[in-house]
């Protein structure tokens, strides 16, 4: 089975599936949010990069594929920090599809603002009505006054008055009722509206591009009244449209229904499709990278189980082996991170030098296949604990200052019982020394206590290791003045 035919017969598989259903509803989010956002440009150059990386894959390019693989853990945290609102506002979204329902539309009402915008139009004086969604809006907003009034038209209409003092600002209306006007709503950060749109346009966009608010706007300039909801404008003819919208803003926001979700429009449709269809392709080059076979070659530690009780291991040693792996491509990344090591097992073994076969058994991967390391085996001594007496150097560094003699250095107790190997390479003389002790800061005599610094070989015949006492003896030097 070629590699086409391996990554097809995947594909049919219900975790391929999956896999594509969820990468493709993850890029559907993400595309309806970015365009609502104003910020879908992005996208494209993110997945032409995507698509660039998976080329490079399918055709090894080596030199590409590091520059991506060393460059990803960068980009990513780039990602977040570029698109921190757009991931915030997909959170967002999340939570809003698991909130409480709003309560249901009061006709009265919806009657009573529907007829007070028109008139707005009619006499060409501004306004601006927010509906909340199931999104927050209160850290979108800032300013305006508290009303929590019942509606009527008179009541509106002195909102909006020119004279009024909030009457350039948004009236809220929550739990069917007035509850803040003179509200400053965000400006839009996209290009949507023509530069012929005053402030008040851009405001009610910024917050129906932030949020899925609907905010009904009445122009100032042209006498009409608008409708912006999810980043689009919609121009309302008449009372009854107004009110039509906002009776299907209401009812809207419920919880999805299966009869709700097959009236989805040929816009939404096609960005489903194209989700799907992205997701399939970016699944289908990244298996068939994947899914490549390779054989690498990489440097491991090598870890020396412990020996017998009675035995301890002596003289110079391997630290490090290469081993070579074949697999797929993912599977032998995935196996390099685990971090892996090689084994010597001393456990088996007796005292002298004798060679040590290094184990690759224990490494266990199903989809890596293990096919040798270099050096195969190593070389080892092990040697028998005894219990004997070492001296203790002191570790001087540096020198007194000019003036200062150093006349005698001793360690208290000079001698410590410890436990060493008997045998020793090359027949090396064993011994323990202290922490250093800098001379240059040493102006007189002195007692420094200080610990025991011993090769892994040598273990204290009494744990822990017990702390010496250096002393030095130290005199001025008098120099005499010339004549």
């Amino acid at each position: 089975m070629n590699q086409i035919q391996f990554v097809l017969s995947e594909l049919l598989s219900w975790r391929a599936a999956l896999d594509i259903v969820v990468i493709g509803a993850g890029l559907f989010f993400l595309h309806r949010t970015l365009v609502r956002l104003g910020t879908w440009k992005l996208l494209i150059g993110i997945a032409a990069a995507f698509l660039f990386f998976g080329l490079a894959s399918m055709l090894r390019l080596e030199g590409v594929e590091w520059i991506f693989q060393n460059v990803s853990q960068v980009a990513v945290l780039a990602l977040i920090v570029v698109f921190q609102p757009e991931l915030r506002k997909i959170l967002e979204k999340i939570v809003s599809l698991y909130a409480r329902n709003k309560p249901s539309s009061d006709q009265n009402l919806t009657g009573i603002i529907a007829e007070s915008l028109w008139l707005l139009g009619q006499k060409q004086q501004g306004a601006l009505v927010v509906y909340p969604g199931r999104e927050p809006i209160a850290d979108k907003l800032s300013g305006g006054y508290l009303l929590a009034a019942e509606a009527s038209v008179p009541l509106v209409m002195s909102i909006f008055d020119p004279n009024s003092p909030g009457h350039d600002g948004a009236m809220i209306i929550e739990s069917n009722k007035l509850c803040k006007f003179g509200v400053r709503l965000p400006i839009s950060q996209s290009q949507r509206l023509d530069e012929q749109y005053g402030t008040r346009h851009h405001a009610a966009m910024g917050l129906a591009e932030a949020t899925d608010a609907l905010v009904l706007l009445v122009s100032e300039e042209r006498g009409s009244v608008s409708a912006f909801l999810n980043g689009t404008m919609t121009r309302l003819d008449s009372a009854q449209s107004i009110e039509d919208e906002i009776i299907r803003h209401q009812t809207g926001h419920d919880i999805l229904s299966i009869k709700q979700l097959t009236r989805m429009d040929q816009r939404t449709s096609l960005q489903a499709a194209g989700s799907l269809l992205a997701a399939t392709v970016f699944w289908i080059v990244l298996a068939s990278s994947n899914k490549e076979v390779i054989e690498r070659s990489f440097t491991l530690p090598i870890d020396y189980s412990a020996p017998t009780n009675d035995l301890v291991l002596v003289g110079e040693r391997v630290e490090e082996a290469r081993l070579r792996v074949t697999g797929p491509r993912s599977a032998v990344n995935d196996f390099i991170l685990t971090g892996p090591s090689l084994k010597v097992d001393l456990s088996t073994m007796s005292e002298g030098t004798q060679t040590a076969l290094i184990g690759t058994d224990h490494i266990n991967s199903d989809r890596v296949s293990i096919l040798g390391s270099t050096p195969a085996q190593v070389e080892v001594t092990l040697a028998k604990y005894v219990t004997t007496t070492l001296p203790v150097s002191p570790q001087l560094v540096g020198s007194l200052p000019a003036n200062k003699k150093l006349v005698k250095v001793s360690v208290v107790p000079a001698q410590i019982k410890v436990l060493a190997p008997h045998y020793t390479e090359n027949g090396k003389q064993l011994s323990i020394i202290t922490t250093p002790v800098y001379l240059n800061s040493i102006q007189s005599s002195s007692r420094i206590f200080c610990k025991i610094i011993a090769p892994p070989e040598i273990q204290p015949a009494k744990k822990p290791w017990q702390d010496v006492e250096v002393i030095l003896e130290v005199e001025t030097v008098l120099h005499k003045q010339q004549e």
